[in-house]
């Protein structure tokens, strides 16, 4: 197995209002195909996501954030999509929508350990900074 390997990411967002383009980043998802490796995490701040609108569903929401990593762990949980293949799966999840779930665009890197990656993109570009305001 190489030492370092690709990977691809895209940042999973609760989208509101699709009009008003405002968004919350609420997870990540990441593929490493090299390592086998396909995992979404989901950080939900429901307070700064009733900031941009109170009428939300937030249980609703957090229902259909629960899919995503039961797609990305595959088998028949999650359905016919999780009978696809790792990349399949990813691809399926990060297609283009209009919906109050979107993905970020597709970014690439080069890591030892994607899984890492995973906590360090949900630290940077999920979770809110402590330092917010300071």
């Amino acid at each position: 197995m190489p030492d370092h390997c690709t990977y691809d990411y895209a940042i999973i967002r609760v989208v509101p209002r699709v009009e008003r383009e405002e968004f919350v980043n609420v997870g990540v998802i990441v593929s490493c195909p090299a390592r086998a490796f396909l995992e979404a995490r989901i950080e939900l701040d429901e307070q700064r996501l009733k900031a941009i609108d109170s009428t939300l569903d937030v249980e609703s929401i957090r229902a259909h954030l629960a899919t995503i990593p039961a797609i990305c762990a595959g088998g028949e949980q999650a359905g016919p999509i999780g009978q696809l293949s790792q990349r399949e799966r990813f691809h399926w999840l990060i297609a283009p929508r209009s919906t109050i779930i979107q993905t970020s665009p597709v970014h690439s890197g080069y890591c030892k350990n994607p899984a890492a990656v995973l906590e360090h993109l949900l630290e940077t570009m999920v979770r809110a900074s402590s330092d917010v305001g300071r």
